[in-house]
C-alpha cells in the first residue's frame, strides 16, 4: 500500500497493475510506505538547481548511455529530480554489487564507535583457528586498516571456492606485499570485513546494521547473499531501494548524523572517505583519484560507492548534493562524465527563479523514461505453439516454443535445466512475471517482444531487480530455429554462442 503526498506540481504516476508500464514516478512526489518514510521532495530550482540543467543530463543519459535504470538527485537534503526506466521502478531493490563495500565500511566503523575493535587490530586475531600453521610474516602484519584500504599486501586477489571455507582460502593466499604498500582492489578483503564484524560483535552484518542504520533511515527489507560459510558476502550481494542508496549518502553528506540523530561517528566518515591510499594517477579517471575505507575518491573533490555495471552512491560535499544512479552499464565512466558535465554546473548557490516550462519539460522526460523494447510487427507466423528442441548446451537450454493466448501477447516458453519458463512478452510495453532465466534460481522478470524481421522473434527480458537484460532472438526456417542470446553486461561475454534446434516432431529423425 502506498501513500503520496505532493509537495510540487502534482504530476502523479505510480507503477501499478494496468497502468502503461513506461510511466514512472513523477518529479517531486514524495512516497512513503505504511513502515518508513521517504526523503523530503521539492523543486529544483527551490533548492538552486536548474530543471534545464537536469533535463540535458536526463536527455543525455537517455540517448547516449545503454543503459540507466534509475536517478535520484539530493539537494540540501530535498528529493530534487527521480525517475526509472522501465520496467524498473522505484519500489523493486536493485542489486548493488561492490556499493555493498560501502555499507560493509559502515557496520566496521559502527562496531569501532561500541568498542568492538580497532582499525590497527591484526586480522589473524580475529581468526586463528583458520590461520595457517605457520603464517607469514605479512599474514601477521595485516590489520583491519589495510583490508579497508585496498592494501592487504596481495598480488592475487584469494579465491572465494565453493568447496572450502573462504576465511581459510584468504588467509592460505600468499600475501607477497607488505600490507599497507600495495593497492589491489580485493573483494574478498570485504567479505573478511563482514566476517571480522561478524566475530567482534557476534551479529551477522545484516542484523547488525539492522538497528544502527538501516531502521533509523527508514530502509526497509535490506537483503543481503552469503557464502557457503553462511557470512554475509561483505563485497557484494546487498540489494535495496534507489532512495535507500541516496539515504545512504545522505547520512554521509550529514557526516553521519540523520536527522539530528549521530548515527555514526563524524570522525569514522571523515576518515572513511578522504585519501587514504593512491590507486593511479590519471587526473581524466574516476578510478584514479585515491581510495579510503571501501569508498573512491571522485574527481571534483567528490567520492562515492560504486558497483559493477553502474550502481553508484556519488557524494558532493561543496555542492551539498547526493546522486544515486542504478544500471546496467558496460563503461561505467560514461555516467560519471555526464554528472560533472551536465549536473554539476547546473547546481548553484542560492535558490533560483521558477522556471515553469523547463520544469514541465523536466516532469514529461522523467515520467515517459523506459528501457527500449523491441519494436516491429505483433503478427502471428505459422509457428505457434510449435516446440523445438535445441541441442545440449552450457546454459542448458533444452527447448523453446512461441504461442499467442489472448489478448496479443506473446508468450515466449523455454525450458531451462528441466523447468519450463513461460514468459509473456508484451508488445512495445512490459509484463512481468517471474522466470528462471540466466541462472537457476526463480527472479522476476519484466518481457518485451515483437516480430522484428518476418522469420524473427525478439525478446528483451529484463531482471529488473539486477542489472541484466538478456536480448533472445529466434530465426525461424523450416523445421529449424537459430536460438542466439545476448545480454546488456557480464563479467564474461556477453552473447552465447548459437544454437540450432528442430522442430520436436522431427527431432529424431
Amino acid at each position: 500500500m502506498l501513500r503520496a503526498c505532493c509537495l510540487a506540481p502534482p504530476n502523479l504516476q505510480l507503477s501499478i497493475p494496468n497502468m502503461k508500464p513506461h510511466l514512472v514516478l513523477a518529479l517531486a512526489v514524495c512516497i512513503t510506505s505504511t513502515l518508513g518514510a521517504g526523503l523530503p521532495r521539492s523543486t529544483p530550482e527551490a533548492q538552486g538547481v536548474s530543471s534545464a540543467g537536469i533535463l540535458r543530463f536526463v536527455e543525455a543519459a537517455d540517448q547516449t548511455i545503454d543503459s540507466l535504470h534509475s536517478f535520484m538527485l539530493v539537494r540540501h537534503g530535498q528529493v530534487v529530480a527521480e525517475g526509472w526506466w522501465a520496467p524498473y521502478d522505484a519500489q523493486s531493490p536493485h542489486v548493488l554489487f561492490s556499493l555493498s563495500k560501502s555499507f560493509t565500511s559502515t557496520a566496521v566503523g559502527l562496531a569501532i564507535a561500541e568498542g568492538k575493535l580497532s582499525v590497527d587490530d591484526e586480522l589473524l586475531k580475529f581468526f586463528p583457528d583458520d590461520a595457517p600453521a605457520e603464517p607469514s610474516n605479512s599474514l601477521k602484519a595485516m590489520r583491519v586498516r589495510d583490508l579497508l584500504r585496498m592494501n592487504t599486501g596481495h598480488e592475487t586477489e584469494p579465491p572465494r571456492p565453493p568447496e572450502k571455507s573462504w576465511k581459510k582460502a584468504f588467509l592460505e593466499h600468499p600475501v607477497k606485499f607488505k600490507p599497507g604498500t600495495h593497492f589491489l582492489y580485493n573483494t574478498s578483503a570485504s567479505y573478511m570485513l563482514s566476517a571480522v564484524v561478524e566475530k567482534a560483535t557476534g551479529t551477522p552484518l545484516l542484523e547488525y546494521l539492522g538497528p544502527r542504520l538501516f531502521e533509523p533511515l527508514g530502509i526497509e527489507h535490506p537483503t543481503w547473499d552469503k557464502s557457503p560459510e553462511g557470512i554475509a558476502l561483505g563485497g557484494y550481494g546487498l540489494s535495496v531501494r534507489t532512495e535507500d542508496i541516496a539515504k545512504f549518502g545522505q547520512l554521509y553528506l550529514r557526516k553521519g548524523n540523520w536527522q539530528g540523530r549521530q548515527l555514526l561517528p563524524e570522525a569514522w566518515v571523515s576518515e572513511a572517505t578522504s585519501f587514504q591510499t593512491s590507486n593511479g594517477s590519471s587526473p581524466r579517471s574516476d578510478w584514479d583519484q585515491g581510495y579510503g575505507y571501501q569508498f573512491w575518491r571522485c574527481r571534483n573533490g567528490c567520492y562515492r560507492g560504486d558497483g559493477a555495471f553502474g550502481q553508484y552512491c556519488i557524494v558532493i560535499p561543496q555542492h551539498d548534493a547526493v546522486i544515486a544512479i542504478t544500471a546496467g552499464l558496460r563503461d561505467m565512466q560514461s555516467v560519471l562524465d555526464q554528472v560533472w558535465d551536465k549536473l554539476l554546473p547546473a547546481m548553484n548557490a542560492s535558490s533560483l527563479p521558477p522556471d515553469p516550462a523547463s520544469h514541465e519539460k523536466l516532469v514529461s522526460a522523467l515520467k515517459s523514461l523506459s528501457l527500449r523494447p523491441p519494436t516491429g510487427s505483433a503478427a502471428a507466423p505459422a509457428v505457434w505453439g510449435k516446440t523445438y528442441v535445441l541441442p545440449a548446451n552450457a546454459r542448458k537450454v533444452e527447448s523453446v516454443a512461441l504461442e499467442n493466448p489472448p489478448g496479443g501477447s506473446v508468450t515466449f516458453v523455454v525450458r531451462m535445466n528441466g523447468v519450463e519458463n513461460r514468459i509473456e512478452c508484451g508488445h512495445g510495453t512490459w509484463k512481468r512475471g517471474q522466470a528462471s532465466v540466466g541462472s537457476g534460481a526463480l527472479q522476476r522478470v519484466a518481457a518485451s517482444g515483437a516480430w522484428t524481421a518476418a522469420d524473427t522473434f525478439t525478446a528483451k527480458l529484463c531482471l529488473y531487480e539486477t542489472p541484466f537484460v538478456h536480448t533472445v532472438t529466434l530465426k525461424f526456417a523450416g523445421d529449424e530455429v537459430r536460438y542466439s542470446s545476448e545480454a546488456n553486461a557480464a563479467f564474461g561475454p556477453t552473447k552465447e554462442p548459437e544454437l540450432v534446434g528442430t522442430l520436436a516432431a522431427s527431432a529424431g529423425k
